[in-house]
């Protein structure tokens, strides 16, 4: 199966995402797990994520990545920043060499309204109103927008509700743009993108640190 979606960011940045269909032997062909994974469909979902950075770049240096304490993958010389999610069938890649990156991708479930008071403000809440979406997807891409930035900072220890912060959003043809503030030690403002995508929620953020 090709890549589902497939975008030029910037003249360094790229984005892609894979729907999997093939069995692990189709992914061991073109790169190989770096970690002991016993459970099938996670190696799946392991695989295709390095699969996905090898397809948007083919010298990007997959064997090299390595996982901070944070848990966060990287590259050590950082010739590549580049982030990666799965979700389901689904794989998520972004990758650039010049500016930090962060995506992930969701599926919507009612379930999270259930927990939306640890991660969502009341003034997010309101932002989102307007927008012709359900309630668990409004819900959803709040989250996944705030996952992204988690992922673009890639240190850990952060309180979504409090060091995530959505200012302020707009729709054009169908994408969602945020404009977001990083509040942990300094502010730091972020635009970040979501979409529906086959069903998913699709975020990224790409911003210097």
């Amino acid at each position: 199966m090709p890549l589902v979606y497939q975008q030029n960011i910037n003249e360094t940045a790229k984005i892609g995402v894979w729907q999997i269909k093939e069995n692990e032997q189709f992914f061991l062909e073109q790169v190989s797990a770096q970690k002991e994974i016993t459970h099938p469909h996670k190696l799946l979902q392991h695989l295709a994520g390095r699969f996905i950075l090898k397809t948007l770049d083919p010298d990007f240096p997959v064997e090299l990545i390595k996982v901070s304490s944070s848990g966060k993958p990287y590259i050590e010389n950082d010739n590549f920043h580049f982030s990666i999610s799965h979700c389901g069938n689904f794989g998520a890649a972004i990758i650039s060499k010049s500016e930090h990156v962060g995506i992930d991708i969701e599926i919507p479930d009612q379930r999270i309204e259930k927990i939306k008071n640890k991660f969502t403000s009341e003034k997010e809440l309101e932002l989102f109103s307007s927008i012709d979406y359900s309630i668990a997807e409004k819900l959803t891409i709040i989250w996944s927008i705030k996952e992204a930035m988690f992922k673009w900072y890639g240190k850990g220890l952060i309180d979504f509700k409090k060091h995530l912060c959505i200012e302020s959003v707009q729709i054009n043809n169908g994408t969602v743009i945020s404009n977001c503030f990083f509040r942990k030690n300094n502010e730091v403002e972020i635009t970040a993108k979501s979409a529906m995508l086959e069903d998913n929620i699709l975020s990224y953020v790409i911003k210097t640190s």
